[in-house]
């Protein structure tokens, strides 16, 4: 996978993302019953991506960046699908634990690749120029949902969401051109 291929797609990925993070934090807190469970529940997610990390740091060395992010990409999708069916604190617990596999290998393979297909000289500019990137479209995906959110319910959101994320998954797989 080239530089360019894995900035369109993380574009992507970032900004579908931020699209729906907002809208997901709130179901998280209206599915429980307490902030404790809010709290347990994000903590389930980031404890989870701290355990997973050297794992998927093997698995990404052993079999790439291009096929960790689609892991990445499809079980996303996959858990957007879910979502707008949690009812159930422990259904949210259960989520959480899969976001937090699902980001570790996201973030890992994005520094690891990074790392692989940097000229050590110009590594700074070029990684400043991808966070310029991906942050932009972060921000645009944010802002176009205040719009969007107003002619769909959050559900739907979560369904388009899904479907940019199998839409990025076409970025990654679709060949270079020698």
């Amino acid at each position: 996978m080239n530089f360019r291929k894995f900035l369109i797609a993380q574009s992507i990925l970032i900004a579908a993302s931020s699209v729906v993070f907002p809208f997901y934090l709130l179901l998280i807190k209206n599915v429980g019953d307490s902030y404790s469970q809010f709290g347990w529940a994000y903590g389930l997610f980031t404890l989870t991506a701290a355990l997973t990390y050297p794992i998927i740091g093997r698995l990404g060395d052993r079999y790439g960046d291009k096929k960790m992010l689609l892991i990445y990409t499809l079980g996303t999708a996959a858990v957007m699908l879910l979502i707008p069916l949690l009812y159930e604190v422990w259904q949210v617990y259960m989520i959480q634990t899969m976001m937090g596999i699902l980001g570790a290998i996201q973030k890992n393979t994005e520094k690891a690749f990074l790392a692989r297909n940097n000229d050590n000289e110009t590594a700074g500019e070029r990684i400043g120029k991808y966070h310029l990137q991906i942050s932009l479209w972060s921000g645009l995906g944010i802002i176009l949902t205040g719009y969007l959110i107003d002619f769909l319910t959050i559900a739907s959101l979560f369904y388009l969401i899904s479907f940019v994320y199998i839409i990025a998954s076409f970025v990654i797989i679709k060949r270079e051109r020698i």
